[in-house]
């Protein structure tokens, strides 16, 4: 198999249902009519499949937007209880001590990099683990296979957005279930509504396939996506760790579903 392309019977570049609407004008729903003009005249890009020559593109994107996380998880952690008592109470000890202020200030402020670092780790952490599973080798992991995919949103011969989708590997569960991964806009192309395209593009994939519900995980720092998902009908189930470090700074991920009921026949 050529990489990038799916295997025979079967594609995951644009849903069937989306594509005719994008040929025809008449095969979407009223919904997704209107959102395809929308983004038409918003924005030049365009959504499709993942290819091997995207890969830097993809990566970079992934690095770079988990990074943005870092100063918000910065700002959270300094606001913790723990840490300021860490901060406030070491330095208030040390002066009782020492007598010396300038000991005190010096000591808060030489706690700042150990935080610092403390606030970027998780985020590190996910990129080191996803570039070494799904994302290590994208077209084997997202596009080897019937039920997911691997999408990019271009604009002017560059990737400024990427989502992929996976089955959930879960036998105890009594439907199936596709789960969102890696939804990343390039910061210079937001607020075009490529990251609305791109989960409507997951959602339409699913409906297609079969699948009953879709699920993702976001952070309680990303304020923006959690908004996003619920203005789109996600509904949250609940939180959790997802690392040690995570746990360290109060980092909780979100997790939530959106339902695809087979009787539901409006658009997305």
């Amino acid at each position: 198999m050529v990489p990038g392309e799916a295997p025979n019977g079967w594609s995951c570049g644009l849903p069937e249902a989306w594509r005719k609407g994008v040929q025809g004008g008449l095969a979407l729903s009223p919904g997704l009519r209107n959102f395809r003009h929308r983004s038409l005249s918003m924005a030049p890009y365009h959504i499709r499949k993942y290819q091997e020559s995207d890969r830097k593109w993809v990566v970079g994107l992934l690095s770079r937007g988990m990074a943005e996380h870092a100063p918000a998880t910065f700002r959270r952690l300094l606001k913790l209880p723990r840490t300021l008592i860490l901060l406030l109470g070491g330095a208030l000890a040390l002066h009782l001590v020492s007598g010396s202020w300038l000991l005190a200030l010096l000591f808060s402020l030489s706690l700042l990099p150990a935080l610092w670092f403390l606030a970027k780790k998780p985020w590190m952490e996910y990129v080191d683990m996803a570039l070494r599973t799904d994302m290590s080798d994208i077209t084997k992991s997202y596009l080897s296979e019937r039920g997911s995919c691997f999408w990019v949103a271009e604009s002017e011969e560059k990737v400024v957005g990427t989502v992929g989708a996976l089955p959930v590997d879960d036998p105890t569960l009594r439907e199936k279930r596709l789960q969102l991964f890696h939804l990343s806009v390039d910061s210079e192309h937001r607020g075009q509504g490529i990251a609305k395209a791109l989960v409507r593009t997951v959602l339409q994939f699913a409906r297609d396939q079969g699948y009953s519900a879709v699920v993702l995980d976001t952070s309680n720092i990303q304020l923006s996506a959690m908004a996003l998902y619920q203005s789109m009908g996600f509904k949250k189930t609940g939180q959790s760790f997802f690392c040690v470090w995570a746990r360290l700074v109060d980092l909780h991920t979100v997790h939530f579903i959106y339902r695809l009921p087979s009787a539901q026949a409006g658009g997305l």
